[in-house]
C-alpha cells in the first residue's frame, strides 16, 4: 500500500538546515527592497533510500515553490516546474544509488517575464521559496493517479456520486485487475460499493439510488468520503477523497446553493503573511478560513490571484465557506508561451481541486486583463472540458468586456471614482447592463471594491476609518438591493506587502478590513455585524470616542455596527437615546448600521450634548432586552498589556504555528489606537518566534506567529512594554495538538 510521508526535515539552504515551509528572504514588515529575494536559490537535502522502496515507486511531491523550480538528483536534472502555486512531482523511480543521494531545488524568484503573473508589474509580492510541504510517497508501480467525484442529481430523492480513478502507469505494465470505490458518511459508516474492472489508463464508478444523503451547505457543511481501493498484479494502493453533495448554480436571477437563492458576501484573501511571505504551514492557512467564516461572518472568498494552499480549500470545506479559486495573474497577458502557461495553470487548477464543494467557480481569465478572444475561449475550453459541474468566471475591470465564461464577474470601482462617475450623484454600484453592454441580464458577480479607491490604516483619523466602514456598507447594500447580483466580494480580507509601484511608499497596500496580523479594522465589522445573533451578537461602535479627533469634533454621526433589535446610548447623566437600524440609507442589508445623528436630537439637546465629554455606554438590544454592552472612557488611560493565543497547545513536530496578538488596552479595555510604543518579544522553551523581538504597535496592537520547533515542553512568551509592564503567556508543544 502507499506510504506519504514528511520530507520536510534535513535541507540545506546556503550552508544552513532549514524546515520547509521555508521563505528564501525574510522581510520587513515595510520599507524593503523587494529585489533581494529577486534571484535564484539552491535547496539540497541527502537521504538514504529505504530497503522497502525495492520494486516500488518513489517520488517526491512538492506542494509549492516560487517559482521556476529545477530539480536535479545526483547532479542529474529530473525535473523542472514554472509555476509557482501548484504541486509538482519528481519520480526518484530507478534513479536512485545504494548510500547517500542528494536532491538538488534551484528555484528563481525573479519574476520571468515567460512565466504567469509576471511580465508587468503585479500588486502583490511573490516571495521566493520552497514555501509549502513536501512529501515522500513511495507506491505500487501501477498505482492510484487521481480521483474525481462528480454528484449530477443532488436534488433528486435518490442520488448518485460519479467515481473516475485515473491510473497512474508509469512504467507501461500490463493493466488488470480491480478498483473498488466505497462512500462513507462522517462517522466511518459504508453507505455504498462499486467495483469496477482495470483495462485502461481510466475506471469510473457510479454508485447510484442513494438514500439519506445530506447536502453540503454553508450551515451545514456536511462530508463524505470515497474509499478508493486499487489490486492488480503489480501490487495494491488505497486512496480516501473527501466531498459533498452540493449544487451551486449562477443565473440572471442570482446565485442558488441547492436550489436555494443565496446573495453572496465575501472578501478577497491573499496568502501572506508579515515577515515569510508565503512560507506558512497549516495551521496558519487553517486559521484565516476560521477568521473569515467565524469571526468575519463571510459566506465566500476570492483565492486572489492565484491557488491557494490545500489546507485553507480543506477548511473552507469543513467550514462551509464558499470559494472563488483562480488561476495566476494581474492584468498583463504574455506572448504564445506565456498563454500557453496559463492555459496549464488551469488544467492544474482544476485537477488539483476538483473534489471540494467549497470551490463553486473557476476563475479562468487573468485578472483585470483586457479581452483576448482566443486566448479565454481556450481557457473556458479546458475548463468545461475538465470540469462540467461548475461554472466559470473572469474577473475584469473594463466595461463591455467579451462575455466567454458563464458568469461575468466585475471589479466595480464607481464609489468614489469621480472619473467613472462624471456627474451622478454617489453611487455604490453601476447598473449591470452598463458594465457587460448586454441588453440581456446575466450571471453576475461584483469580486472586488473598495480596497485602493480608499486605503485605510488601523491608526488612520476616526472620520477617514468610518468613511470606509460606510463605504463597504453601500455597496454591500446595493448587491443585497439587487436579484440581478449574485453577491459582493470586497477589496480585502487584511492588508499585504506589494511592490513599490503600489501602496502608501512603504511596501504595504493598506487595502484590507484587518491589518496584515488578521487585527480587526472598523470595516471588519462591517461584514461580522450580517451575521444573525444565533451565531454572534455584534456590537461595535466606530469610534475612538475622543471629542477632538474629527475635524467638527464630537463623534456625531456615529455608526455603530450592529446586528441588535435597537442600540442605547447613554452619555454622562444625560438622558439615553434609543436608535433603531438606519433603514432609511441601509434599506437592503440583512442589519443596517445605527446611525445615531442629527436626526436623534433636538436643537436644545445638541447644544448640550458634547459641551462636557463625558464616559459613554453602548447597550445592545434584541427583543427589548439588553444583550451586549461597550463602555466608553472619557479620560482613557493606558492600563493593560493584553498577549492572547489563538491556540494554548501546539504540535511539537511538523511546524506548527499559532498567532499572537499584543494590543495596549485602557481601563474599560478598549484598544488605544495611537499608543505606538514599541514591545519587547521574548519566547522560552520548544517554539520560536517569526519576526523581530522589538516592535511597535500600530493602531494599539501588533502581533506574530510563535512556530513550534520539535520538541514537546512548555512555551513562555513574554511581552514587555517599558510602560505597560510584563505579561507572560504559557503555551505547550506537545505530541499532537
Amino acid at each position: 500500500m502507499r506510504s506519504v510521508t514528511s520530507f520536510n526535515d534535513g535541507w540545506l539552504f546556503e550552508g544552513q538546515s532549514v524546515t520547509l515551509p521555508h521563505t528564501a528572504v525574510e522581510l520587513p514588515f515595510s520599507y524593503f527592497d523587494e529585489k533581494s529575494y529577486q534571484r535564484e536559490f539552491t535547496y539540497t537535502k541527502t537521504f538514504r533510500p529505504d530497503p522497502a522502496w525495492a520494486g516500488k515507486e518513489v517520488a517526491i511531491v512538492f506542494d509549492g515553490a516560487m517559482a521556476n523550480a529545477k530539480v536535479a538528483l545526483n547532479g542529474k536534472p529530473v525535473v523542472a516546474h514554472k509555476d509557482g502555486y501548484t504541486p509538482f512531482e519528481v519520480r526518484l523511480t530507478g534513479a536512485l544509488k545504494d548510500g547517500d543521494n542528494t536532491l538538488t531545488v534551484v528555484i528563481d524568484g525573479s519574476e520571468n517575464p515567460e512565466i504567469p503573473p509576471f511580465g508587468a508589474t503585479i500588486d502583490y509580492l511573490t516571495y521566493a521559496g520552497i514555501y509549502r510541504d513536501a512529501w515522500l510517497r513511495v507506491t505500487a508501480p501501477v498505482s492510484i493517479g487521481n480521483v474525481k467525484t462528480e454528484t449530477p442529481d443532488v436534488l433528486a430523492a435518490k442520488k448518485s456520486v460519479s467515481v473516475r480513478v485515473d491510473i497512474a502507469n508509469p512504467q507501461s505494465l500490463p493493466l488488470s485487475g480491480k478498483v473498488t470505490a466505497t462512500l462513507k458518511d462522517g462517522t466511518g459508516k459504508t453507505i455504498a460499493t462499486g467495483t469496477g474492472d482495470v483495462g485502461s489508463v481510466s475506471v469510473t464508478i457510479t454508485l447510484g439510488n442513494l438514500e439519506g444523503i445530506a447536502l453540503w451547505d454553508i450551515a451545514d457543511p456536511r462530508l463524505y468520503t470515497i474509499e478508493t481501493t486499487l489490486g492488480t498484479p503489480h501490487g495494491a494502493d488505497a486512496v480516501t477523497t473527501t466531498f459533498g453533495f452540493r449544487e451551486a448554480k449562477f443565473t440572471a436571477e442570482g446565485f442558488h446553493l441547492n436550489g436555494k437563492p443565496l446573495k453572496l458576501r465575501g472578501l478577497n484573501r491573499h496568502q501572506s503573511y508579515p515577515y515569510v511571505g508565503y512560507a506558512m504551514g497549516r495551521a496558519a492557512q487553517e486559521r484565516d478560513a476560521e477568521i473569515l467564516k467565524r469571526e468575519l461572518h463571510v459566506n465566500i472568498v476570492r483565492t486572489s490571484h492565484y491557488p491557494q494552499s490545500k489546507y485553507f480549500l480543506d477548511a473552507c470545506d469543513r467550514l462551509g465557506l464558499l470559494v472563488f479559486e483562480e488561476i495566476p495573474g494581474w492584468q498583463h497577458i504574455g506572448a504564445a508561451a506565456w498563454k500557453a502557461e496559463a492555459v496549464e495553470n488551469v488544467r492544474r487548477m482544476i485537477t488539483r481541486d476538483w473534489n471540494h464543494p467549497s470551490i463553486i467557480i473557476w476563475g479562468v481569465r487573468i485578472n483585470e486583463s483586457q479581452d483576448d478572444h482566443d486566448f479565454y475561449a481556450e481557457t473556458n475550453r479546458v475548463a468545461h472540458e475538465l470540469d462540467t459541474t461548475r461554472q466559470t468566471g473572469g474577473v475584469r475591470y473594463i466595461t463591455e468586456s467579451e462575455l466567454l465564461e458563464d458568469v461575468y464577474t466585475m471589479n466595480d470601482f464607481i464609489l468614489g471614482n469621480e472619473e467613472l462617475g462624471g456627474n451622478r450623484p454617489r453611487t455604490a454600484l453601476r447598473p449591470q447592463s452598463e458594465t457587460t453592454g448586454l441588453k440581456q441580464a446575466v450571471p453576475y458577480m461584483i469580486t472586488e471594491f473598495g480596497g485602493h479607491m480608499y486605503p485605510t490604516k488601523s491608526y488612520d483619523q476616526e472620520q477617514r476609518q468610518a468613511e470606509h466602514v460606510r463605504r463597504h456598507l453601500e455597496v454591500l447594500n446595493a448587491a443585497h438591493g439587487n436579484a440581478s447580483i449574485s453577491g459582493a466580494i470586497g477589496w480585502c480580507m487584511f492588508d499585504y506587502n506589494t511592490h513599490n509601484d503600489f501602496g502608501s511608499g512603504d511596501r504595504i497596500c493598506h487595502h484590507g478590513v484587518m491589518d496584515m496580523f488578521r487585527e480587526p479594522k472598523f470595516a471588519a465589522y462591517a461584514y461580522a455585524s450580517q451575521c444573525e445573533p444565533g451565531e454572534e451578537i455584534i456590537l461595535e461602535p466606530v469610534t475612538f470616542w475622543a471629542r477632538g479627533e474629527r475635524n467638527i469634533g464630537g463623534v456625531l454621526p456615529l455608526i455603530v455596527l450592529t446586528n441588535c433589535d435597537e442600540v442605547e446610548l447613554k452619555y454622562g447623566n444625560n438622558a439615553p437615546k434609543r436608535v433603531g437600524p438606519d433603514r432609511e440609507n441601509f434599506p437592503h442589508l440583512p442589519h443596517p448600521p445605527v446611525v445615531i445623528d442629527r436626526r436623534h436630537f433636538t436643537a436644545e439637546e445638541l447644544g448640550l450634548w458634547g459641551m462636557k465629554w463625558e464616559d459613554g455606554t453602548l447597550t445592545g438590544l434584541i427583543g427589548g432586552k439588553p444583550v451586549k454592552t461597550v463602555h466608553l472612557a472619557r479620560d482613557p488611560l493606558a492600563t493593560t498589556l493584553e498577549v492572547k493565543a489563538d491556540r494554548g497547545r501546539l504540535a511539537a513536530k511538523g511546524r506548527d504555528s499559532t498567532r499572537v496578538m499584543v494590543r495596549a488596552l485602557d481601563q474599560v479595555g478598549r484598544k488605544l489606537p495611537f499608543f505606538s510604543e514599541p514591545v519587547e518579544i521574548a519566547v522560552e522553551g520548544p517554539a520560536k518566534r517569526l519576526g523581530p523581538a522589538l516592535v511597535p504597535l500600530r493602531g494599539g496592537a501588533t502581533g506574530f506567529w510563535l512556530e513550534s520547533t520539535g520538541a514537546a515542553g512548555p512555551i513562555t512568551v513574554r511581552v514587555t512594554s517599558p510602560r505597560l509592564g510584563t505579561t507572560t503567556v504559557t503555551l505547550a508543544a506537545v505530541g499532537e495538538a
